[in-house]
């Protein structure tokens, strides 16, 4: 029978995981550890705690939120506001962006 070799220890498997919490790349950490980058990236997706580039991208505004932050900065009820999902998501955004900078100014 085969025994099972440990890619990583408790240690190692610890610090990369904290260090990628913290913020340090995967580059950094597979320095750190002496390990291939891919080989650190793959223990960090079987800990669970790896997100990629896509994933972590900013996920996109959608009408409903300008919709709703114009109503807020106007302190209307976003139902008085409805038949604006009609208009274009750059007319929504350049309105939003214009209502909440005056407000800003206005305070």
């Amino acid at each position: 029978m085969t025994e099972k070799t440990i890619n990583y220890t408790e240690a190692q498997v610890l610090q990369i995981v904290e260090g990628y919490k913290a913020g340090e790349t995967t580059e950094a950490l597979a320095l750190k550890v002496g390990k291939t980058v891919k080989s650190v990236v793959a223990k960090l997706v079987r800990e669970g705690v790896y997100k990629s580039a896509k994933t972590q991208a900013k996920a996109r505004t959608t009408k409903a939120d300008l919709i709703n932050k114009i109503a807020q900065e106007l302190n209307l009820e976003v139902t008085q506001l409805e038949s604006l999902e009609k208009a274009t998501f750059a007319a929504l955004e350049a309105l939003a962006t214009k209502v909440c900078f005056t407000q800003d100014q206005v305070e």
